[in-house]
């Protein structure tokens, strides 16, 4: 099926979303797609960001160090996605290498709170990093000056952006990174001129009005149940994951949700990473030699500056290989360079 211009921007929310490949968990209180460690401490958490919307994440202690103050990393993504899945993932996994990690869900989206649900924000969601900062700055296993980022898919993006303004940040990492705002207002490939963008915006306020009368938020389309087989391939392999027990969560806007409708007005409106280019911190960007959202990272690692950035292409992944394909996440390399940036 080929997308029209104006087809392409309605389904990016919907379809930017990340993927894995976990054993499913046995035990009931579990609530991960992952399988849980015997490394590590985990306790549920909760803190506000600037705006008062109460945020909530799982923190993840190495067992055996509670005394001790530690680096530590705020994780969140893809977009669309719970720290149940891809973010506790790599979280629990890097924290077993002697870092606190925090996986926290975004703004509306999740446990975390924020009314009408299912609404994105380039401000908010960058605020949301800033958030998870101010309370692992202030926890007693974390050592303040020591603290970097991670950010998957849509929360790559926000990762940077976040480092571009919080000079707390002393370490960056971004995978299979999208530009949110880049996405929402050009559609794939910069495929969306102008004229495509105006009757975008055209539909998206008319239905504001409609919002507004029925008092109600008009859910965008998530993903199909079942394929046709005639849709893009990064459908197929969004679908792969969210839709079936590799990946699945009720909360997951992927597996079982919807983006509101007029959530992607200020994303079209508000670019990020306008000051990506005075990040002054090392950043590591890793994408998938074959994704669809390579352009991403390479176009965003053009912009940054100095010697310690670095773009990593992993040969023959594509966009959701990454999430959870053992084989190809590089977590030496992810921990090698935490480790030696964050001491």
């Amino acid at each position: 099926m080929k997308f029209s211009k104006i087809c392409v921007v309605s389904l990016i929310l919907p379809l930017i979303l990340g993927g894995c490949s976990m054993n499913s968990v046995e035990n009931q209180n579990w609530d991960k797609i992952f399988v849980k460690s015997d490394k590590v401490e985990i306790k549920k958490v909760s803190f506000k960001n600037r705006y008062g919307i109460t945020l909530v994440g799982d923190l993840y202690i190495p067992k055996n160090k509670s005394g001790e103050k530690m680096p530590a990393i705020a994780f969140s993504g893809p977009f669309g996605a719970v720290k149940e899945q891809v973010s506790g993932f790599y979280a629990q996994t890097i924290a077993e290498s002697g870092f606190v990690t925090l996986a926290f869900d975004p703004s509306y989206t999740g446990e975390s709170g924020g009314e009408p649900r299912h609404v994105a924000s380039p401000d908010i969601n960058t605020e949301d990093f800033s958030a998870a900062i101010d309370f692992l700055s202030n926890h007693p296993n974390v050592d303040p000056e020591k603290i970097g980022v991670f950010g998957i898919c849509g929360f790559g993006g926000f990762a940077l952006n976040a480092a571009a303004i919080d000079t707390r940040i002393k370490a960056t990492v971004t995978l299979t990174m999208y530009d949110m705002t880049r996405v929402s207002a050009r559609g794939y490939n910069d495929s969306v001129d102008e004229n495509g963008r105006y009757e975008q915006k055209q539909k998206l306020n008319a239905q504001r009005t409609e919002d507004f009368k029925n008092g109600t938020y008009a859910k965008t389309p998530g993903l199909p149940e079942k394929l046709t087989g005639s849709e893009p391939q990064f459908v197929k392999d969004y679908l792969a994951f969210y839709k079936t027990p590799r990946g699945f969560h009720p909360r997951s806007i992927g597996s079982n949700g919807y983006w509101n409708m007029t959530s992607s007005l200020s994303l079209i409106n508000m670019p990020i990473l306008a000051y990506s280019n005075e990040i002054r911190t090392p950043v590591l960007m890793i994408h998938g030699e074959k994704a669809h959202s390579r352009y991403f990272s390479e176009d965003a690692f053009k912009k940054l500056k100095g010697d310690n950035k670095e773009l990593m292409i992993i040969k023959d992944a594509n966009h959701v290989d990454l999430y959870d394909n053992i084989e190809r996440i590089p977590f030496k390399k992810i921990i090698e360079f935490f480790r030696n940036n964050l001491k």
